[in-house]
């Protein structure tokens, strides 16, 4: 029996959208305790290498919460985060309400038809969302379209290992771990076994690095962490 919230098809979307109006007040905490608290470490090395500088602007699609979106304005760029979820962006206004005066802009919208002009952003981010998308590659080429020549694309989520074993092993935790973690922390295993039956229908790092090549991407690398476990794809547009 398949996950809950998972459809291939038409219906993408709505499951999804479903999945995070349920554990959106729980989001940040499940993160911290399925991950050790590790994903700050991972979504600053994005930052890090998204390099965000006084002036430019950035689009955080899938911004969920806001992590990544506040973490590239504290350098002075001009950030919007797009969400297609409401309750999701409504944690990210009560943050942001806290936020100093470089705080980023929150808009509703769908990341496979963004509501922005062609080479844009000097810096395009998704965290922990190309994977929901109906169509990851169409989520992808919008990141592109969007970007300037010269921008920096950077894709973080969940990867599949290189080595079965070490696969096989992480696939048991997700299996087994982090459902039980969603049950607990916000009365929902199904939500947080969705994360697995997501990734087994997602090419992860290497389908991405392929398809960043296809772009016509440049400077296009992975970052993996924990043995490939969590990774950051990385690709500058060509001038």
């Amino acid at each position: 029996m398949g996950n809950e919230f998972f459809s291939p098809g038409e219906q993408r979307a709505v499951k999804v959208n479903e999945l995070f109006a349920r554990i959106a007040p729980r989001y940040d905490l499940i993160n911290d305790l399925q991950s050790l608290g590790l994903h700050r470490r991972w979504k600053h090395r994005v930052v890090a290498a998204a390099a965000p500088q006084s002036g430019a602007r950035a689009l955080d699609v899938c911004c969920g919460t806001g992590d990544l979106a506040f973490a590239l304005a504290a350098g002075g760029t001009e950030v919007v985060g797009l969400d297609f979820n409401a309750p999701m962006l409504a944690v990210a206004a009560q943050r942001r309400s806290a936020a100093g005066v470089n705080a980023p802009q929150f808009i509703e919208g769908d990341a496979m038809r963004l509501p922005f002009p062609d080479a844009h952003f000097d810096i395009v981010t998704v965290g922990y969302g190309l994977r929901n998308l109906a169509s990851w590659e169409t989520g992808l080429s919008e990141m592109v379209r969007v970007a300037k020549p010269g921008a920096r694309l950077l894709v973080l989520d969940f990867g599949k290992p290189d080595n079965a074993l070490w696969r096989s092993v992480y696939f048991s935790y997700l299996r087994l771990f982090v459902p039980l973690l969603g049950l607990l922390a916000c009365r929902n295993a199904s939500a947080y076994a969705y994360i697995l039956e997501s990734l087994q229908h997602y090419p992860a790092q290497r389908g991405v690095e392929g398809r960043m090549h296809e772009l016509g991407l440049v400077q296009v690398r992975v970052e993996n962490f924990i043995g490939g476990a969590m990774s950051i794809n990385y690709g500058v547009k060509a001038k």
